[in-house]
């Protein structure tokens, strides 16, 4: 993926206003994935959603007018914004550092959850997310590693590499559309979303657009 030199910081982490996808992928939203311990607030990743914006907001056209505060609480808004057949990019860069393997079970929990609560977690679900629990078991998140989450206008697949200092890069292809759609959830879900300020951050960004 070819960067744009233009960048937009997320917790003092530069993020590329665009990311050249198959089209120009627009920086649309960011927040971060954290826990509160003790009253206090640990950050654990950046993140960034791209999306080939004139294409989505296509797709998203029952919305328009509505404010931000109503498309925060809207699951409907956000399972569109899945469901829109439009090439998306997640970019997460760790803050602090864990492993991978850590990263890998929450992920993999998180989308075995929503396969079984909807009925769609068979075989082949069971096999590509053993895989992907597989591809992070033997990284290290150190600080500044980045992630990336691109779903091509192919559906069902998901393409994930990971980049951290001193290591080539690694790249797994998910090829089933239940998962590559659970893994888009995990950050796009509305309020079951792992991070409530990237949500929070994708309702204040399409309710002007929607409106324009």
């Amino acid at each position: 993926m070819g960067t744009e030199m233009a960048t937009v910081e997320v917790e003092g982490i530069p993020f590329p206003q665009e990311i050249t996808g198959t089209k120009p992928l627009s920086f649309l939203a960011h927040g971060v994935t954290d826990i509160e311990i003790h009253f206090l607030q640990i950050k654990y990743n950046a993140i960034g959603v791209y999306l080939d914006k004139e294409s989505v907001l296509g797709h998203l056209e029952s919305w328009k007018g509505k404010k931000a505060e109503e498309l925060v609480q809207d699951d409907g808004f956000f399972q569109a914004l899945v469901s829109a057949p439009v090439e998306k990019l997640f970019r997460i860069v760790v803050i602090k550092e864990i492993k991978g393997s850590q990263y890998g079970v929450q992920l993999e929990s998180s989308v075995r959850d929503r396969l079984v609560a909807v009925d769609k977690f068979e075989e082949e679900e069971e096999e590509a997310l053993e895989k992907v629990t597989e591809f992070f078991q033997y990284k290290y998140f150190k600080p500044n590693s980045v992630l990336t989450f691109h779903f091509p206008t192919t559906p069902g697949i998901a393409e994930i590499s990971f980049v951290t200092e001193g290591k080539s890069e690694a790249k797994l292809t998910v090829d089933n559309n239940n998962v590559a759609e659970m893994i888009q959830k995990w950050y796009l879900g509305g309020e079951s979303a792992v991070s409530p300020t990237t949500v929070k951050s994708l309702a204040d960004q399409f309710a002007p657009l929607l409106s324009a």
